[in-house]
């Protein structure tokens, strides 16, 4: 080949280079890395609906994400991982709206004792306009909200029966940390401690605390039915949570990713919903297996009477009286 035949063959195969659509090489592609904090074990809702996260995601985009799901509250209570979240050391997890609440207090309308009458009342309410306003106050405060989620009813927790409110004058029970529950147990005469989800079997066990509230789930998950068996199905709080990202985390993703994990999120939500209501029917035979108990609420009209205080004191704090009649009046 002459020399200027060489140099027209480099021209023509170097423009030819030029016009070809450039190809992502493997070493160029960006893996992310998540870590995500689960308070339960890999059998439980809790975890179950990251690995179904995960596995969507590497469906629609392979490769771009690397889920490590530490399950067991291994990182910690809700409280600690909220904390973690805003300081950028967790990525992702799910929270009680009870928990989110010291950030974002209108998130209490979730939490108002006897509000909601069912989980499709509650579907209904956070998937409108409430839901849209939260999630917006959400992000204010470095949570970005994938999608809200419920956990099923409160019951009341006890050594021995607990069927009326002034069965609980002067006994310590047990609280999220949060003003809302701790007003609704103290308008009942009992004497509310705070104390991480994680401590309660042990505070239980030795006294520190008599009872407790909590969802059938989560009663099984930690075992509580070996030191409070009696459950009272007073159903009182419609447990909330939301499926949660760091904003610092949230902020270094791509448009695409972006719009991507908050589709997916959305359908992990009614995934959880589904895993919750079939996990809380294995959770009460297992508690009823291993000697707990269930009893019905007496005086029910005391308890809700209770339940009106609470709204009245919260009222303000969760955008006025008018926000709590529509979110009741919701069809």
């Amino acid at each position: 080949m002459t020399v200027l035949a060489r140099r027209t063959f480099i021209l023509a195969s170097a423009g030819a280079l030029l016009a070809a659509p450039p190809v992502l090489r493997p070493a160029e592609a960006r893996t992310t890395a998540l870590t995500i904090a689960s308070l339960l074990g890999e059998d439980k809702p809790e975890t179950l609906v990251w690995r179904w996260i995960a596995e969507r995601m590497e469906e629609r985009l392979p490769g771009r994400f690397r889920f490590n799901v530490v399950a067991n509250a291994a990182l910690g209570g809700e409280k600690e991982v909220a904390e973690g979240a805003r300081l950028g050391s967790i990525q992702a997890s799910l929270s009680t709206v009870s928990t989110l609440s010291a950030w974002v207090p209108e998130l209490q309308l979730l939490d108002l004792p006897f509000l909601f009458r069912d989980a499709g009342h509650l579907r209904r309410v956070v998937g409108g306009a409430t839901g849209a306003d939260l999630t917006r106050r959400l992000a204010e405060q470095g949570f970005v909200a994938g999608g809200f989620i419920d956990y099923g009813a409160r019951h009341l927790l006890g050594k021995e029966p607990l069927t009326r409110p002034s069965q609980l004058q002067g006994r310590t029970i047990r609280v999220i940390q949060s003003r809302l529950h701790t007003s609704l147990w103290s308008g009942f005469g009992a004497v509310p401690v705070g104390i991480p989800i994680t401590e309660t079997y042990n505070a239980l066990a030795t006294g520190v605390a008599d009872a407790m509230d909590l969802t059938i789930s989560a009663y099984a998950g930690f075992k509580l039915y070996e030191v409070v068996p009696c459950l009272t199905r007073t159903a009182h709080i419609r447990s909330s949570g939301v499926i949660f990202y760091a904003a610092s985390f949230w902020d270094g993703l791509a448009d695409e990713e972006k719009a991507l994990l908050r589709q997916v999120s959305g359908e992990a939500a009614a995934y959880f919903n589904d895993l919750m209501a079939a996990d809380e029917a294995q959770s009460l035979e297992l508690a009823l297996s291993h000697g707990g108990r269930v009893v019905e609420p007496e005086a029910i009209d005391e308890w809700r009477a209770g339940a009106q205080l609470v709204w009245s004191d919260f009222e303000t704090g969760v955008g006025g009286r008018q926000v709590i009649e529509a979110a009741l009046q919701q069809e």
